[in-house]
């Protein structure tokens, strides 16, 4: 019965991380795009967008992340051995753990009036973590009986459909 429930919060809070996350980086790209207005429509839009990245980043993104750490570790102790898929898996959110600690720093930049990236790169920016939800999703449910291959062309159709609906979407904004 324990392990329902441990796996149900884990769920929960992969949710809120990943809402966070994927919210997070999109304020970011406001946040650089208002740097192009001029005052004092920039500067209130900034302490706003700035206000509401603070919140978002440790009033639930960061606690989520961490409580998400707590339930899947306690996981992989209800559960005897890690499977290939598994050890998988924790490869891919590690990396999603550092994706997250890069989104700290843009924060920390924009904070201190750096603008390192531009609207484009951080729209960019802001769809890795749904690359990251689609492999750990397949992962988890069709487990060993994912393929490799299927697998990374699945990743590369998602990359590339994003890819270009970015474009799209930049060439829709520059019409007059």
């Amino acid at each position: 019965m324990t392990l329902l429930y441990v796996k149900a919060v884990h769920i929960v809070f992969v949710v809120t991380w990943f809402s966070g996350l994927f919210y997070l980086a999109r304020l970011f790209v406001n946040v650089r795009e208002v740097q192009d207005r001029p005052e004092p429509e920039r500067g209130i839009l900034t302490a706003q967008l700035l206000l509401m990245s603070k919140r978002l980043l440790f009033g639930i993104t960061l606690p989520s992340a961490l409580v998400t750490l707590l339930m899947g570790a306690w996981l992989l102790y209800l559960y005897p051995g890690v499977p290939g898929w598994l050890q998988v898996k924790i490869g891919l959110v590690a990396l999603l753990y550092g994706y997250h600690y890069s989104l700290h720093r843009i924060y920390g930049q924009q904070r201190r009036g750096l603008y390192r990236y531009s609207g484009m790169q951080l729209r960019l920016w802001n769809e890795v973590p749904s690359v990251f939800l689609v492999a750990i999703v397949m992962l988890v449910v069709v487990k060993q009986n994912l393929s490799a291959v299927y697998g990374l062309l699945g990743l590369a159709g998602l990359v590339v459909a994003l890819l270009v609906g970015i474009r799209v979407y930049k060439a829709l904004r520059a019409r007059p």
